[in-house]
């Protein structure tokens, strides 16, 4: 059984502002840098087997302040890129709603962006990386809407309940199994 520990990463400006972050590369904003500092100590990156990290430097700023540096520095994994807004890009769930009331990622595809079938089989494959990889506990450093989606694929869910399980910026999450199930153990907890 691998236990899988979840790591959104830390507040950038958009993040804060509630707007969509996909392939805009954001720095950590100070409060984000001081939130992903609270993971160190917290989190023991010698106790992982498996540490993976989505290409977004906000979120690999976060591994490394959270102390996955040198030899415990978590692997680019291109599957763990934010869900890909498209059109909706930098807005606001309400901005988007003047145009598409209700909308939001997991129910609809946003304009010109990704799927949920496309977002669900990229993380599917890292489902199946953590769960092959025959360690006892892994991690990964993401984001908002691809971890809940990686979480729903762990529990072998449809993604389009993703938004009853909201989830803030340097929380940790775990996911481990029960009876042979996928399993949530924590969620959205914060660094403290």
């Amino acid at each position: 059984m691998t236990e899988l520990f979840l790591v959104r990463h830390g507040q950038t400006e958009w993040s804060r502002d509630g707007r969509h972050t996909s392939v805009t590369d954001l720095p950590l904003t100070e409060h984000g840098r001081e939130q992903a500092l609270r993971l160190y100590g917290r989190l023991d990156p010698g106790a992982f087997g498996l540490a993976l990290t989505s290409p977004r430097h906000r979120a690999q700023i976060t591994a490394e302040l959270a102390g996955f540096v040198g030899p415990h520095a978590p692997e680019v994994d291109e599957d763990l890129v934010e869900w890909f807004y498209g059109d909706y890009e930098g807005l606001t769930s309400a901005q988007i709603h003047k145009d598409a009331p209700g909308w939001t990622v997991f129910t609809a595809p946003p304009a010109g962006g990704e799927t949920a079938e496309q977002v669900g089989a990229r993380l599917d494959r890292v489902v199946d990386r953590v769960r092959s990889s025959g360690v006892e506990r892994a991690i990964v450093f993401s984001h908002g809407h691809a971890l809940r989606s990686l979480m729903l694929r762990w529990l072998g869910l449809d993604l389009s309940i993703g938004d009853r399980f909201p989830l803030d910026t340097s929380t940790v999450s775990i996911l481990g199994e029960a009876k042979g199930r996928g399993a949530l153990r924590q969620w959205n907890a914060p660094p403290e």
